[in-house]
């Protein structure tokens, strides 16, 4: 199966890569690709056959694969991925935010909202039982 996205597409759309992150960046491709294709399995979606039937959704399923191959490569493979970082003198104190807290590729829930393949629920609970109200004999 195809990429959702190209090395230009993410250079396009984010920053020029080192040889180094293209290197990190082409095998990432397809691993997003399909991890879209199976968040989008889970909901009984068929991702290709939605980009078929509404071709607006290829680029948004590009735009989707590039924010998630560049916020991978934003992760350092060397040092703390922080994002944020404080530090305290005399009382030794540290702090930092992480950029993907337990490393990895993640897929945020407004990336699939997106593409259209976050399903939603709706639901009813009867907390007194069954409603036997008779509402035949109301005027209107």
């Amino acid at each position: 199966m195809n990429e959702f996205a190209t090395l230009e597409d993410i250079e396009n759309l984010w920053r020029n890569m080192s040889e180094n992150e293209k290197e990190r960046a082409k095998p990432l491709l397809a691993v997003v690709s399909d991890s879209l294709r199976g968040e989008a399995d889970k909901v009984g979606k068929d991702l290709d056959k939605m980009i078929e039937e509404k071709p607006y959704l290829k680029n948004v399923a590009m735009s989707v694969t590039v924010d998630i191959v560049a916020r991978t490569l934003m992760t350092s493979t060397n040092s703390e991925p922080m994002t944020q970082m404080s530090q305290s003198a005399l009382g030794y104190s540290t702090s930092g935010t992480f950029l993907v807290p337990g490393g990895g590729i993640f897929i945020k829930k407004t990336e699939l909202s997106r593409l259209g393949i976050r399903r939603q629920r709706c639901g009813v609970i009867e907390l007194y039982g069954d409603d036997e109200r008779d509402n035949s004999n109301t005027s209107g």
